[in-house]
């Protein structure tokens, strides 16, 4: 895979959007203070999500949780709420197709939490020389965003894998059929770090850190309001929107070479705001990804 597609790809990630991501960040150690995953053997506890009779990625499915579900009262986001995006990099349009979707609410291991799932397909031209269908599942608490269970199910040129990480910030084993990773408290996943960005009151916040574990390495992600009312035009229409700027770091280091901007539309009906473009600047060129349509 060339240096280009993998800087491109990881800007996407570190947003949360589609989490196409992992591309970047694959194969590399984990931080030196993080104990690193322990493998779980024998078979998973559940089968991921099917794929549909086309190859494409089948819709959502809840978890499967150890606990009955219990109703909640005005749930955000609706269960089924479906944000579909398409990638430009640079003078190429439209290379990916990324989708965010949120399931149904249940009580996993113990805590009211939400089955949240991206799916990243690449696109012609990109696909004629890389082709990826990716899923990433999420399972997260709704109180904090915080990743209890964050998995992966890779296609990449043929190559299938499938990567289920228990996620604790204690010393207990995983289940059978995962893998443990041992994170810092409060760590989100690149899906629950999206819709907490969203849930964030940033007419009284101006700044928000949080550790992000993209199932390979952690990050400290640092976002902050950059402007309160900036007009936004994308195909799902033209928006109000708050405009976030975002910082990565690694073992204390920032990103110095790509920067990133989020703009969400003000809050609707759904009640929180909705990401209707992301834009970063690379050494390879610019990425921008638009929201098509909001369901």
């Amino acid at each position: 895979m060339s240096h280009g597609i993998r800087n491109w790809s990881a800007a996407i990630f570190l947003l949360g959007l589609g989490a196409a991501a992992g591309w970047l960040l694959r194969g590399t150690p984990p931080r030196p203070d993080m104990p690193p995953p322990v493998q779980a053997s024998a078979a998973p506890l559940r089968a991921p999500i099917a794929p549909a009779a086309d190859g494409k990625h089948g819709a959502s499915a809840s978890p499967r949780s150890p606990l009955a579900k219990k109703p909640e009262e005005n749930p955000w986001p609706p269960a089924g709420e479906s944000l579909t995006f398409t990638a430009h990099l640079s003078k190429l349009n439209n290379v990916a197709a990324l989708r965010l979707l949120a399931g149904e609410r249940s009580d996993f291991l113990g805590k009211k939490s939400i089955h949240l799932q991206a799916l990243a397909n690449t696109q012609n031209p990109l696909r004629m020389v890389f082709e990826l269908d990716d899923r990433f599942d999420s399972y997260s608490e709704t109180a904090g965003w915080t990743s209890q269970q964050y998995e992966m199910h890779l296609s990449e040129r043929g190559q299938k894998q499938s990567i289920v990480l228990r996620l604790s910030s204690g010393a207990e084993p995983a289940p059978a059929g995962m893998t443990a990773a041992r994170v810092l408290p409060g760590t989100r996943d690149p899906l629950g770090m999206i819709y907490y960005l969203r849930k964030v009151d940033w007419t009284k916040t101006e700044e928000v850190r949080s550790p992000v574990y993209d199932g390979r390495k952690l990050y400290e992600v640092r976002a902050r309001l950059a402007g309160q009312a900036e007009k936004v035009k994308v195909p799902a229409g033209e928006f109000q929107a708050l405009k976030i700027a975002v910082q990565v770091f690694e073992n204390g280091k920032e990103f110095k070479d790509a920067s990133f901007v989020v703009y969400l539309a003000a809050a609707g009906a759904a009640g929180a705001p909705t990401p209707v473009l992301l834009e970063a600047v690379l050494p390879i060129g610019n990425a921008r990804v638009e929201l098509i349509s909001a369901k």
